[in-house]
């Protein structure tokens, strides 16, 4: 793959924290720690998370069950390769203005192989899976009161039994008309995706719970609306874990601009579809 990726400014070394990101974005972070260049490992965490990780999967299976049955292949197969074609675009774009330079040369050195000790693989496996708990599930357990503080209280701090009289649902309906040129203004939409920062497959969750049936789900998007949700869903920013991970590699400032970026990109993405999609069909 070195020679490949050198054309879009990265070395071979970046495939494998990309490849682990169509698992999950968290682990394919910390896997960029591997590479010797500070420009190759920025570039590398910024790229990781246009691959489509595997809490991505039940927001396409579902749309794609409910809006194109029996073409269920196709559009996820689809969505893979936008995001990984988005992931090129970018990275063309990075390598013209803040990543400018050429990737330091790959050379790798083959270590001997020895068949490893039982102490040292049950050590590693602890010191990894606890710095993965700490740093990914500490966040989500805060991210997870948030959101059910907003979804169950309204403004005067009263529990709610309806879930359009919650905070979260004023917060998502101010952020609506955002979306409206994107054929998906509802404010459960925008719920839906405001969840979806805490952890993605809790979108088709909330969707389920809001609009109750998906019979209601038809009558309120378009095929073109849902396929523009699907594109967004795919672009818009990282779970909360993964900008967590970041954070802790490159710092705040970092983490917000993939925040704002990536919401920034899968806004015009969607909008283009949704615009392109509406004059041909």
């Amino acid at each position: 793959m070195d020679k490949l990726l050198r054309k879009i400014g990265l070395s071979g070394r970046s495939i494998v924290p990309m490849l682990i990101g169509f698992g999950c974005t968290v682990p394919g972070v910390m896997a960029s720690r591997t590479l010797p260049s500070e420009r190759d490992r920025k570039m590398t965490i910024l790229l990781t998370p246009f691959m489509s990780c595997s809490a991505k999967l039940p927001i396409y299976g579902f749309f794609a069950a409910v809006f194109f049955p029996g073409h269920e292949a196709v559009v996820m197969v689809s969505l893979y390769f936008l995001g990984i074609l988005m992931g090129i675009l970018m990275a063309f774009l990075m390598r013209e203005t803040m990543f400018k330079g050429e990737p330091v040369p790959f050379v790798m050195e083959l270590p001997n192989y020895r068949m490893p000790g039982a102490d040292n693989v049950v050590r590693l496996l602890w010191e990894k899976a606890r710095d993965f708990l700490q740093r990914a599930f500490t966040v989500i357990f805060v991210a997870t009161i948030a959101i059910w503080f907003l979804q169950t209280f309204d403004v005067h701090l009263n529990v709610v039994t309806d879930s359009r009289e919650s905070l979260l649902a004023t917060v998502a309906g101010s952020i609506a008309p955002l979306f409206a040129p994107l054929g998906f203004g509802d404010w459960r939409v925008s719920t839906a995706l405001i969840t979806g920062f805490m952890a993605k497959e809790s979108v088709v969750a909330t969707l389920s719970v809001l609009f109750g049936s998906t019979d209601l789900l038809l009558e309120t998007l378009s095929p073109m609306a849902a396929v523009s949700l699907l594109v967004f869903s795919l672009l818009y920013t990282p779970c909360v874990a993964a900008v967590s991970s970041i954070k802790r590699e490159l710092g705040g400032r970092w983490a917000l601009g993939v925040v704002l970026g990536q919401c920034a990109v899968a806004w015009l993405a969607a909008f283009v579809v949704y615009l392109v999609g509406g004059i041909w069909f």
